[in-house]
């Protein structure tokens, strides 16, 4: 169970991880492929952090061959190399929860348990950059890897978490997932779903995150 730190300092979302707070975050490697059938099941770090106004997570992507072409707010991103962040901020009902969708061009695809999760619906303050170690969509040579950085203004969840912002201690549920491509095909997952074909809508199956106060690099 790991737990998101308080950022020491602020975060600048430019998809470059260079903030200290970022280095001194906890890292979570430990994605499973629940589905993997054949290809290269390549690596992918995240990490989260958060201070009163939003909550912060980065993904570290390795990956031979970025690929993306969907560019408008809601297209099928998953489609892409893309990373996702699916939240439940109250744990007394996992089954209302948040997902957001970034692929390798920071298109966002976003629903929610407002307007019954359809797509008018748009976390409008919500932040993300990319960047990208080699060259999107050129499939004849060999990357290296994206990173993605995301910010989720806690106001987005606005009525369905119990406290806003969170407090030292406080419990939400979550996953983090990785998917897409048009080379090597990724289905990776933080909380395995338990699902016999790639399903990342599964609540119940949701890991457990502590928002810890101390922050990041601070010495007990």
């Amino acid at each position: 169970m790991p737990s998101s730190n308080g950022a020491a300092g602020a975060i600048t979302v430019d998809g470059r991880l260079d903030e200290p707070s970022w280095a001194a975050a906890t890292q979570i490697d430990s994605f499973s492929f629940p589905w993997w059938t054949e290809g290269e099941r390549e690596r992918t770090e995240a990490r989260m952090l958060w201070d009163d106004e939003a909550l912060y997570v980065s993904f570290r992507a390795f990956d031979s061959h970025v690929s993306a072409v969907h560019k408008n707010r809601d297209d099928p991103v998953s489609r892409d190399d893309c990373v996702e962040v699916f939240i439940a901020p109250d744990t007394a009902d996992v089954s209302i929860y948040f997902n957001f969708e970034f692929n390798a061009l920071s298109t966002i695809l976003d629903r929610s348990p407002h307007e019954n999760r359809r797509s008018n619906w748009n976390a409008d303050s919500l932040r993300v950059a990319i960047d990208i170690h080699g060259t999107l969509n050129q499939q004849d040579d060999i990357d290296s890897l994206w990173t993605t950085e995301i910010a989720i203004p806690f106001d987005t969840f606005t009525g369905f978490a119990p406290r806003l912002p969170p407090s030292d201690g406080d419990i939400w549920r979550l996953n983090l997932y990785r998917t897409g491509g048009a080379i090597n095909l990724q289905y990776a997952t933080w909380s395995d779903t338990k699902k016999p074909k790639p399903q990342f809508h599964a609540p119940p199956r949701f890991g457990v995150v502590h928002f810890s106060g101390k922050q990041v690099g601070a010495e007990d």
